[in-house]
């Protein structure tokens, strides 16, 4: 690491100001200070210095994740060997999705990060870190075939809507990874929804086999039909049953809560509140709901089917977009948890609804905030008075 570190300190003085390499500043201070901890501090203000900074937080995240995009790899391979009859080995199967899901991880990562070198550069600020997340998290919330142009068409979107123009990493109001999934699915809702996108049905350098017009419906999909589900509760938990890319497998999902919650990345008070209030709503539904099959699902299958847990592990507990407050986190938690099944539930023809549910609190969440300081407020002013 010595060899690396002389090497940037001696290319270094060509990318400050009057350098040849000037104007690629930007770029090369977010490698440096990706690569190693920075020796600079803030000079004035009121500031907390700790041994984490952003960066590592960030791929803290990336590491949590790592588990579910794995599996997500293997899946999309076994589906499509399993609905296209071929026959392949465990590799071959993790292979084939490998090749078909890291195109839209390189597309997620050089779209997004490509925009936010371009604008760190244009405003003379330094790159922000948080598309680390988003880049990874993008790929595994859309179906596996879902087209490249439009991911990144989707991508771009969120990066400059939803993000760049509120002022970058730490100053958005929606999480910029369901902002590109919500454009898909409102934009392109043919390549979002329906049974023809969970499962690829191209073959990919000779694994696996074409087969055109391949459909197969989610669990959620059938439910919402008023289909029965024609999968296990054992299915539904290891991960083997089409959906997004990512979402599919609880046991992974929960690795990387484990990772997320052990090193104190994640608020556990946002996290099992969503679980908490997706169980009472579903149980609410089963008591008094309408009598369809979606209804009338078993509350702890509602928060193992579709992207429910990966919502609640990964999106629900993001820092910037979610309440901050102690008290806040459990409200804000537990009605993400409820929307999420009322979409599902209502609107038949979405029967996942935790991206709408996530985004909608997204909202709500610095109102949550302002009336719990308030609340706060006001019960010391009345000790004070009684004093």
């Amino acid at each position: 690491m010595s060899a690396l570190r002389n090497y940037l300190d001696k290319i270094k003085p060509n990318f400050e100001e009057g350098g040849k390499l000037h104007a690629f500043r930007s770029v090369f201070d977010g490698f440096e200070t990706f690569l190693f901890v920075p020796s600079t501090t803030a000079k004035s203000g009121t500031h907390i210095h700790d041994a984490i900074d952003s960066k590592r937080i960030m791929s803290l995240v990336v590491i949590a994740l790592i588990p579910a995009m794995l599996f997500g790899m293997y899946n999309v391979g076994y589906q499509h060997f399993m609905a296209t009859g071929a026959e392949g080995s465990f590799w071959a199967m993790f292979f084939y999705g490998f090749l078909a899901v890291l195109p839209k991880i390189i597309v997620s990562y050089v779209v997004g990060l490509g925009i936010e070198f371009t604008v760190a550069q244009w405003k003379h600020e330094e790159i922000q870190e948080g598309f680390l997340v988003s880049g990874i998290l993008i790929p595994l919330i859309v179906p596996v075939e879902c087209p490249l142009w439009i991911l990144a068409i989707a991508t771009a979107f969120a990066v400059i809507f939803a993000k760049e123009v509120f002022g970058g990493t730490g100053m958005n109001v929606f999480n910029v990874a369901l902002i590109t999934r919500a454009f898909l699915f409102f934009a392109y809702p043919t390549k979002m929804s329906g049974d023809s996108v969970w499962v690829s049905g191209d073959s990919i350098f000779g694994l696996g086999k074409t087969v055109d017009g391949l459909t197969v419906a989610t669990p959620l999909g059938q439910a919402a039909t008023g289909v029965d589900i024609s999968y296990s509760l054992n299915d539904m938990i290891t991960g083997f049953i089409p959906g997004s890319i990512g979402e599919t497998s609880v046991i992974a999902i929960a690795i990387g809560a484990v990772i997320l919650l052990w090193t104190g990345v994640a608020s556990w008070k946002t996290m099992c509140s969503v679980f908490v209030g997706g169980a009472f709503m579903a149980w609410v539904f089963n008591a008094f709901g309408p009598d369809t099959a979606i209804a009338n699902m078993p509350w702890y299958e509602h928060l193992v089917l579709g992207g429910f847990c990966f919502g609640a592990v990964f999106m629900a507990t993001d820092p910037v977009t979610s309440a901050r407050t102690e008290c806040g986190k459990y409200i804000y938690g537990f009605l993400i948890g409820v929307m999420a099944i009322v979409i599902r539930v209502l609107n038949p023809g979405y029967p996942e609804g935790m991206m709408l549910a996530i985004l909608l609190m997204n909202i709500f969440a610095p109102l949550i905030d302002y009336c719990v300081v308030q609340k706060n407020i006001s019960k010391r002013e009345k000790r004070v008075a009684k004093v």
